[in-house]
């Protein structure tokens, strides 16, 4: 069991303010200098506010939630994963808005997988993190804490219905689902290339209504069970079949995200397109993403692309890596048949992919 604290901050919150739930688990903003040692070192998140003192003015109930100890997100994985919906789950009918702290690196992946486990979701679910540590003069951690929970915090008084996962970060709101870490050095560092902003941040909060997803369904169910008996392929000018092959006699496969050129394209080479069509019909699933940042996997449009599909493999649109290997660790967990987990791959099941 993760071991963790709990604790209120004190605001201007009227009783009938919203409650929403802070989650650390880690991260870069989650450091500060240390003049003994001369350098970063992670903070005692019981003194966010001497590091924060703007949380003291939200209009809400606030509580924190701090993982202890905190994780880098390098070291993220399903267990965590599902401690996260766990712990959303159980404090669901309390808070009405969460927002989860967490490093940039695998962020993306995070949100994709949570997005997957929290299926009715009708409260808002904000990621965001830090480029720089929160002792940093230039820090973009208070703006990115600040404005997640605002948003949070504008869900739950009704002035936008926001029941998803989602990443904010440096002025923008995206679909957790969708957005991907494409800068590591600047402080926007999430892109969602294929879907549009559900939210643009400068002096006013402005919501894409059209674009947040409008599922208004009654009860929240939560699905914690992940498998990690997947891989992620990146295919390359001159990859060898008999690499491949080696990779495919791996014990306990059942996925391969492939990330495949333009539009859903791979070598026509017969002997790699043999592995590919013996492995699917021994009940491996290939999910086919592409290696561009924007733009979807279109198997018909290239022949190249056809003799992927006419070897088993599933397209997965404009589907991130972060989102289609998340949804595929979830899906093959599922008690259902190896049909209707190819099935259940192909729909847009919590607004990852456009169809």
């Amino acid at each position: 069991m993760m071991e963790f604290k709990r604790f209120k901050i004190k605001t201007l919150a009227e009783s009938t303010a919203p409650k929403i739930l802070l989650i650390y688990t880690g991260g870069t903003m989650g450091m500060v200098f240390d003049p003994v040692v001369k350098s970063l070192v992670p903070f005692n998140f019981d003194e966010i506010l001497n590091n924060i003192p703007e949380l003291g003015w939200l209009q809400a109930d606030l509580e924190i939630l701090s993982i202890e100890p905190a994780i880098d997100s390098s070291d993220m994985n399903p267990a965590y994963w599902g401690q996260l919906a766990t712990w959303i789950e159980k404090e669901y009918q309390i808070f009405d808005g969460f927002v989860i702290l967490h490093g940039t690196d695998t962020m993306a992946y995070t949100a994709s997988a949570l997005s997957f486990m929290l299926w009715g979701l009708q409260k808002p679910v904000i990621l965001t993190g830090a480029q720089l540590p929160i002792g940093v003069a230039r820090t973009d951690a208070r703006e990115n804490i600040m404005t997640a929970l605002e948003i949070a915090i504008d869900a739950s008084k009704g002035k936008v219905f926001l029941p998803e996962v989602c990443i904010y970060f440096n002025g923008r709101l995206l679909r957790g689902n969708r957005a991907k870490k494409y800068e590591s050095s600047q402080f926007d560092a999430f892109q969602s290339e294929n879907y549009p902003m559900l939210a643009e941040v400068g002096v006013y909060l402005n919501y894409n209504t059209p674009y947040i997803l409008n599922e208004k369904l009654d009860e929240l169910k939560v699905n914690t069970v992940f498998s990690n008996e997947v891989l992620i392929v990146k295919l390359y000018p001159g990859i060898r079949a008999d690499y491949l092959a080696k990779i495919l006699e791996c014990d306990h496969i059942q996925g391969i995200v492939l990330e495949t050129f333009g539009s859903g394209n791979a070598s026509s080479e017969p002997s790699f397109l043999k592995l590919i069509k013996e492995a699917t019909d021994k009940g491996i699933i290939f999910l086919n993403v592409s290696q561009c940042s924007g733009g979807a996997v279109k198997q018909g449009d290239y022949a190249t692309g056809r003799s992927l599909a006419a070897a088993g493999v599933i397209s997965g649109a404009d589907m991130t890596t972060e989102a289609a290997i998340t949804k595929l660790m979830y899906v093959l967990a599922l008690d259902i048949t190896l049909q209707e987990k190819k099935e259940m791959l192909s729909q847009n099941l919590r607004g990852e992919m456009t169809l």
